[in-house]
């Protein structure tokens, strides 16, 4: 009997661990349409939101500002860019922040999992969940 309180004791302490793994680091994003490697993205906290910017390209882009985002970040070098804004922990997923596109500017929702402990499953999206898409960010060592 011992052993099963153990046990579940064990599990219970594990599933908790892996829920609670934290999307702070540096990431490389992957270029879903081409599969290479694109930059380098540092994710931070402030207070008790996330925010992530570019701090490392991989790919010369067309242009290193971005030219077609709006507001403050029109202009902006990409490299330094806050691409991530305003993500908030709830139970074992960061949501109800924003991530943009610099390549065409658009903002977009924005959902992240931790897939594993090296990897991010970041969704974009727009209105609901179920229409965006989805880029797997590694982590960098």
């Amino acid at each position: 009997m011992k052993r099963i309180i153990v046990g579940a004791l064990f599990m219970l302490f594990s599933v908790s661990f892996i829920n609670a793994q934290s999307i702070v680091g540096k990431w490389k994003t992957i270029d879903d349409e081409t599969g290479k490697a694109k930059s380098i993205v540092e994710i931070y906290k402030k207070g008790d939101q996330y925010f992530g910017k570019i701090v490392e390209l991989l790919i010369k882009p067309a242009s290193e500002t971005c030219v077609k985002c709006k507001g403050d970040r029109k202009n902006q070098s990409l490299v330094g860019l806050e691409i991530i804004r305003d993500m908030e922990l709830d139970d074992d997923e960061y949501e109800g922040g924003t991530i943009v596109d610099p390549k065409t500017g658009k903002v977009y929702k924005c959902l992240i999992k931790t897939n594993g402990s090296d990897k991010l499953d970041v969704r974009g999206y727009i209105g609901f969940s179920l229409i965006g898409r989805t880029q797997t960010w590694h982590k960098v060592q």
